[in-house]
């Protein structure tokens, strides 16, 4: 259902247009955690920890996918907040083409510099083959991967974050059934586990590029080109210093990858577990900041910046009171949460993942703040100062990772994300509050 955010309570409106979004990347991330808890009890802590030696690499096109979702959403958003129905569909159409082309580029890529990535990064030779097979089977579905996010993209940018749920609800629960059956009936280990998420992907992508054609069908528009050089350099403009933020984050996790292969494959396994809880809770919260960042490009292209700041309050409530949940579970329960993916036979890969819980879990609302402001600045266009303010974050946090594991070991590393996060959190906070927003209103006019 497409949903005009420019009228309405805005608290009332976010929230029923945020919750949805936030179910569906919960769904997404449980699946992600199902691979994670299937091959760590019925293959063992060394499948565990090939497929988390693999996730910073399967991260960095994870960048370049979001980064151009969020990109597309805004001047979509932008445009249907103005009500150029025309124009949308041309952005809706380049977008669309636009991020097929650059998934095929990356597939082959990936593919070409595989094993040289993974060898870069450390990873233990008693995990190698595992992990460059996991690696492999994801960049197959390079296309159904970007094909989504866009799609998902775009649907929440037309104020419809249902459809994706219900999608990524069907997904979700079809991974699951794929991975326990690749996996146990038929053996596959680590490689059943990712062609269970490549045909669960494959789907879910095809029909949300179906559903998202029909939608557009009923919004009555004049004939309209498919492909515009003029906006795709407009989107690009959102999208590349995204894609630079989110790739730079993907970056940094490979560097500190790297770190944490250097202290066995044991730790390499609970800190992969342990990453996959914490992701649960950061991209949820990004989903909020998305979320956000939705309701302020349609209330901007409407010029309606009360309603901006309006929603902003209501969000940062929304985002710390998921936040704070998570950080009582996980920081009190972190052995206990551990366990879902291991079994108690191997106490150090426990050990290992609850110690990082125990440190980064307790300052989950104040990241929860920064990407709801955040989700104002991008909503915006205002992309140097959302640069600014996650860069600050990440390049503090990485340099902080290798300076404080020569005192503390892996602790070290883990003490380095809180740090990073208050900086970035001040950062963006400021920009808001000196009303940066208020002056990127016309980028696509």
């Amino acid at each position: 259902m497409i949903t005009d955010m420019t009228e309405g309570k805005p608290g009332k409106i976010l929230w029923r247009f945020a919750l949805p979004v936030l179910c569906s990347v919960a769904f997404q991330q449980m699946y992600q955690i199902a691979d994670s808890v299937i091959a760590g009890r019925c293959v063992g802590g060394s499948a565990l920890a090939a497929i988390g030696a693999s996730y910073p690499v399967t991260m960095l096109f994870m960048a370049v996918a979001t980064g151009l979702n969020l990109g597309c959403s805004v001047a979509v958003s932008q445009l249907f907040g103005a009500k150029d129905y025309s124009r949308m569909k041309t952005a809706v159409s380049t977008s669309i083409l636009s991020t097929l082309a650059i998934s095929l580029v990356l597939m082959a890529v990936g593919l070409l510099f595989c094993d040289g990535m993974l060898g870069a990064l450390g990873t233990d030779a008693y995990i190698f083959d595992d992990a460059a097979l996991y690696l492999r089977i994801y960049l197959y579905g390079m296309a159904f991967l970007f094909l989504y996010n866009i799609c998902t993209g775009i649907f929440n940018a037309l104020g419809d974050s249902r459809t994706p749920l219900y999608l990524l609800i069907g997904s979700s629960v079809g991974n699951v059934i794929l991975d326990y059956v690749l996996v146990t009936a038929f053996d596959m280990g680590v490689a059943g586990v990712a062609w269970a998420t490549f045909l669960a992907q494959g789907m879910a992508s095809v029909l949300a590029l179906l559903t998202l054609l029909r939608r557009l069908r009923k919004v009555e528009t004049d004939a309209f080109p498919l492909f515009s050089g003029l906006l795709f350099m407009r989107i690009a403009g959102l999208a590349v210093p995204s894609i630079l933020q989110q790739s730079f984050i993907s970056v940094g996790n490979l560097f500190i990858q790297w770190l944490v292969n250097g202290y066995g494959w044991t730790v390499v396994g609970g800190f992969s577990a342990a990453m996959k809880l914490n992701n649960f809770v950061i991209v949820g919260l990004t989903a909020l900041g998305s979320a956000m960042s939705s309701f302020a490009a349609q209330n901007i292209g409407a010029e309606r910046f009360d309603r901006v700041t309006q929603g902003l309050k209501a969000g940062a409530k929304m985002s710390v009171g998921v936040a704070v949940p998570f950080s009582l579970l996980f920081a009190l329960g972190g052995s206990l949460v551990m366990r879902l993916f291991v079994s108690a036979s191997e106490p150090e890969v426990i050990a290992a993942g609850a110690l990082f819980l125990r440190v980064v879990a307790p300052f989950y609302a104040v990241i929860s703040l920064k990407l709801c402001a955040d989700g104002v600045l991008r909503g915006a266009g205002a992309m140097t100062a959302f640069m600014i303010s996650t860069f600050s974050d990440l390049i503090l946090r990485v340099v902080l990772a290798f300076f404080f594991s020569q005192m503390w070991g892996a602790v070290g590393i883990w003490s380095s994300w809180p740090v990073g996060w208050f900086i970035g959190t001040a950062a963006s906070l400021l920009f808001v509050r000196a009303g940066v927003w208020k002056r990127r209103t016309k980028l696509v006019s």
